[in-house]
């Protein structure tokens, strides 16, 4: 009788697994495959070659790159390389990637840069936030962008118990922000068992000098995050769940859901087109790909765009795709002036002019 019932329970919980790795694939999207969208007029942009995650572009079209991001669970090209924030200006003529000296007294060894967002204060200061991952740790990094010297100064560090697995975030003020946690815990095996459970864990967060605190949960794995240009509505990724949330937002800071808009990709960073108000998705057609690198099978890429994201039918057109002969794992993709950046997770940037 104990065998019977032994092998009764190891036969429900081989079964839940089977369910939980069918599921798993049905979010990673492992079994697509993308046709190629071209555009006219693209090149690779020298200098990146191992990964430009997330860009952020000023009004007066200085480009941020936040290049080479290591994770224990990602491919990478440079793995002994730190970091490093790039800056192209988009106004000149033929733009060059160029990397940002850092002021003495931070630690560019073990410098991990994710996801970035920009501020520009009352005065004029320019502010650049910088989700930093040392040693796999979970810091937010505030700079000055000293533009005539082409450096940052640091400001500040800010560690959290409410930021353990900080992925993307978007600046509100000049020590304040939204970020997403992408999983709940910060323990690499934790974390792979709260994905594979799939257990709506990850939230995003509110933080100010003088409040910290949960505004919005229950995301599979939230990942970018954007602010509307009237500053009133907050758009939130969920890479794993493809979908993306449009929250409210209100004057104490809290987030109210408004509309959830379903694709069919695992969506990446966001961002907003100045010139209309549309936003652009950093999209992986097939996450299983990213996570399991082939070269002869590389991961594939995709830029969305998504007009009227207020409205009850948005429309979604594919700016780009490619199937990872020139451009491997797109994370993001951002507009000026009728040109279009795309970077990727570990792999190369493009440069479009359209």
């Amino acid at each position: 009788m104990g065998r019977l019932l032994a092998l009764g329970l190891l036969g429900i919980a081989l079964a839940l697994l089977g369910e939980r790795l069918l599921a798993l694939r049905n979010r990673l999207k492992a079994s697509r495959e993308v046709e190629s969208v071209d555009l006219p007029n693209c090149h690779l942009i020298k200098g990146i070659e191992a990964g430009a995650e997330d860009i952020d572009i000023l009004p007066n079209g200085l480009a941020f790159f936040s290049v080479g991001l290591k994770c224990p669970s990602l491919h990478s090209f440079a793995p002994d390389k730190p970091g490093g924030i790039l800056m192209m200006d988009l106004n000149e003529e033929n733009p060059r990637a160029l990397e940002l000296r850092i002021s003495r007294g931070f630690n560019l060894a073990s410098f991990n840069p994710h996801g970035i967002s920009t501020f520009i204060d009352s005065d004029d200061t320019v502010y650049l936030f910088v989700v930093n991952h040392p040693e796999f740790k979970n810091t937010v990094e505030i700079f000055k962008f000293e533009e005539e010297e082409n450096s940052l100064l640091h400001l500040k560090t800010i560690k959290h118990e409410l930021l353990p697995s900080v992925n993307d975030i978007i600046a509100v003020g000049p020590e304040h922000f939204y970020a997403t946690n992408d999983h709940y815990f910060s323990d690499p095996f934790l974390k792979y068992l709260e994905t594979y459970l799939n257990l709506h864990w990850t939230n995003v967060v509110y933080y100010s000098p003088n409040e910290v605190k949960v505004v919005a949960e229950g995301f599979d794995s939230a990942n970018g995050i954007n602010i509307s240009p009237d500053k009133k509505y907050i758009y939130v990724a969920d890479i794993l769940a493809h979908e993306i949330h449009v929250l409210e937002k209100h004057p104490n800071m809290n987030l109210t859901q408004l509309k959830v808009l379903k694709l069919d990709t695992l969506v990446d960073n966001l961002s907003i087109d100045p010139s209309s108000g549309d936003v652009l998705v950093g999209c992986h057609p097939n996450g299983q790909k990213l996570f399991v690198y082939d070269p002869k099978n590389p991961p594939s890429s995709e830029v969305l765009r998504i007009q009227n994201i207020l409205s009850e039918k948005p429309t979604v057109t594919t700016v780009y795709a490619n199937n990872g002969s020139v451009l491997q794992g797109s994370s993001v993709a951002s507009m000026y002036d009728k040109k279009l950046l795309i970077g990727t997770l570990y792999h190369r940037a493009l440069y479009c002019e359209l």
